[in-house]
């Protein structure tokens, strides 16, 4: 037998408050009579209030029974009541009209639960769940049950399923998921190279060895194998992976404090993570794709991937070590021009708002085609939005009889499936000059230096990304002198030079040897760095902007932000100077440049070494080098996008300063 229990509407304190109340207005009347008929008055209304919510509830709820009566027959109640699984009927507002002995026994402890809100058992929202959509999860007294509604005249009839033991089954069988991690030993070769020989060589790969399969068997409780040229596989499973996300992957860290023999570089690794996959085989090949975007960014990171190209990313704070090797170089040389000579015409695209780096690339690569292997080419830019008129102009001042620079509408009308569409400087479908010409393309060339990213071209038939190098110029003069050298010109070679020393800072930031190698093969071609110098001058009313953004500049945590709320020509140039210019402040490691453009701030931010404001950017949905960088946020103040760089600033600088 059920034991009955007395519903209350309200609380039983609300009774003994109002008579509380009205006691203490008896106490009054032998000192105030107008405070005891006030208090009075007020004790009064307060029984009343009390009185009436009770007799409107229970009169709700007669109501309500009698309407479930009257959808439930007497067999339907019987049949209902005998029901194995918890029923309620509830009104619409959520109260408890009727529920069959399943639902008192599993969920109220026996007791009887008619009057009662529904939502003792379930959170309001949860309640629209299940009422407006197809069932919902929730968890009472330890168990798990699965909702589902009914529409009834009377309200609902809630059916309330058991499902604890298969939602445990399911989240062990997720937690023992099998996953595929790919480990990379970054700079095995330099630290290697770094050792001054005997035995030091080998005790610093035992120590990755070591830390690797510390890490594999003990924290991730899974197994380690050796590869071949320095890369290892993991075998491990969903929960291990989930922890070692909320830990950030310290393993990185302790890879890091692994030095060369003379303490001046350390080890890094990178990792790549196929979760949530199908099969084995599939958690293999998305870890594969991992590893390359971790690659591809520079190295010493993570990068998780999962369903529908996303991607995690952890690490990646420090410097990579230069590796490029001129025989991939020379093969890339060799299979372009396969791909250029088999086309009928050729189209080159920079990324949108383009550069000395994005125009003097493409200059170069229009050199090669046009002038070494005979074939038609163009530049596709938008001459209203070029970084780079000045370069432009002389280009087709030097070239006056050819077409060289089209419109992306031109392009599109002109390309054929035979066509060829060569992207530099970029890498990404939604930086690019023509996203529509980009689609149109059926067959696409990459050749890029930015660290990867996750919106890269797919598909391309030649993906030429050597993120340790400069610039995108110095790429295309490495592979003209495996295509044909004597098609640079001195112009040519002047606007590669361009492109170099823009991305380059002049030779301070991002160089290394080849950088130097590749500029002096360009000298060699003519290239005139009085008129390369010539092509970075600018108007008076640019200098005052840069002027104004440097003087209004502020400091903080070694990080120069500058903020711009109006719109002027030449903005953009302004920005990107004025962020090189702040560098050069004492104490400044690296500087962020805010300003509007139409309903959209743009960032252009600049690093010494210190800080990756790529990784900071990222945050932003931009992208760039460790040392450079930019981003575009949409619909946003300049204040607003200036608080959640203080805010990404917060929370990446000290994981930064940390590791350096």
């Amino acid at each position: 037998m059920r034991r009955r229990k007395k519903v209350w509407m309200v609380s039983p304190l609300f009774y003994l408050m109002a008579l509380a109340m009205f006691l203490m207005a008896l106490m009054s009347y032998r000192y105030n009579k107008v405070i005891f008929a006030a208090e009075l008055t007020l004790s009064c209304l307060a029984a009343l209030a009390v009185a009436a919510s009770d007799i409107l509830f229970h009169r709700n709820v007669t109501l309500a029974v009698k309407s479930a009566k009257k959808v439930l027959t007497a067999e339907e109640e019987y049949a209902l009541t005998e029901y194995p699984l918890p029923v309620a009927v509830v009104a619409p507002a959520g109260d408890i009209v009727w529920a069959n002995s399943a639902f008192s026994q599993s969920l109220n402890r026996g007791e009887e639960c008619a009057g009662e809100n529904v939502l003792r058992y379930l959170y309001p929202k949860t309640f629209r769940q299940v009422t407006e959509e197809k069932g919902a999860a929730i968890s009472h007294g330890g168990r798990e049950y699965t909702v589902y509604a009914a529409r009834a005249s009377a309200g609902y009839i809630l059916y309330f399923i058991d499902d604890t033991y298969f939602k445990a089954v399911y989240r062990e069988y997720r937690e023992k998921k099998p996953v595929v991690c790919l480990a990379s030993f970054d700079n095995r070769e330099e630290l290697v190279r770094d050792s001054v020989g005997g035995g030091e060589d080998s005790r610093v790969v035992g120590e990755v060895d070591t830390v690797l399969w510390s890490w594999a068997v003990e924290e991730m409780g899974g197994v380690i194998r050796r590869l071949a040229n320095g890369r290892y596989l993991i075998l491990t499973d969903e929960s291990h992976v989930e922890e070692a996300k909320k830990r950030r992957f310290q393993v990185l860290d302790k890879i890091r404090e692994i030095k060369s023999p003379n303490r001046k570089m350390s080890a890094t690794v990178s990792i790549g993570v196929g979760r949530d996959a199908q099969s084995m085989a599939e958690s293999e090949r998305w870890a594969l794709q991992a590893l390359d975007m971790a690659l591809g960014r520079g190295g010493d990171q993570v990068a998780v991937k999962q369903k529908g190209d996303a991607y995690e990313f952890f690490g990646g704070l420090s410097k990579g070590v230069e590796k490029r090797d001129k025989v991939r170089t020379r093969v890339i040389a060799s299979t372009l021009s396969d791909h250029i000579n088999s086309s009928d015409r050729v189209f080159i695209m920079g990324h949108a708002n383009s550069d000395l780096d994005s125009v003097g690339a493409a200059v170069g690569m229009w050199a090669i085609i046009r002038k070494g292997l005979e074939r038609e080419a163009h530049i596709v830019i938008q001459r209203s939005r070029t970084l780079a008129e000045a370069l432009v102009d002389s280009v087709e001042k030097a070239y006056e009889e050819e077409t060289i620079f089209i419109s992306p509408m031109m392009a599109q009308q002109a390309m054929t499936d035979r066509s060829l569409l060569i992207v530099v400087d970029t890498h990404s479908v939604n930086f690019v000059e023509s996203r529509e010409l980009l689609d149109r393309a059926a067959r696409t060339v990459v050749i890029d230096h930015h660290r990867m990213m996750v919106t890269h071209i797919k598909n391309s038939l030649i993906f030429y990304h050597e993120p340790y190098a400069s610039s995108a110029s110095e790429m295309v003069a490495e592979l003209a002198q495996y295509m044909k050298a004597s098609a640079i010109d001195p112009v040519d070679a002047q606007a590669l030079l361009a492109g170099i020393m823009l991305d380059t800072k002049n030779f301070v930031l991002k160089t290394g040897v080849r950088t130097f190698e590749a500029s002096a093969f360009l000298r060699r071609r003519g290239a005139d760095t009085v008129a390369v110098k010539k092509l970075f001058s600018n108007t008076l009313d640019t200098y005052k902007q840069k002027s104004q953004l440097v003087s209004g500049a502020e400091v903080y945590k070694g990080c120069a932000i500058a903020t711009s709320s109006w719109e002027m020509e030449d903005l953009r140039i302004a920005a990107a100077q004025a962020a090189d210019e702040l560098l050069s402040i004492q104490g400044v490691k690296a500087s962020f440049v805010l300003y509007r453009t139409g309903n959209d701030v743009n960032f252009s931010a600049r690093s010494l070494g210190d800080i990756n404001v790529q990784v900071i950017l990222e945050e932003f949905g931009g992208g760039g080098h460790f040392n450079m960088a930019g981003a575009q946020v949409k619909n946003i103040s300049v204040n607003e996008a200036r608080r959640a760089l203080i805010r990404a600033l917060d929370e990446k600088l000290p994981e930064m300063i940390q590791q350096d």
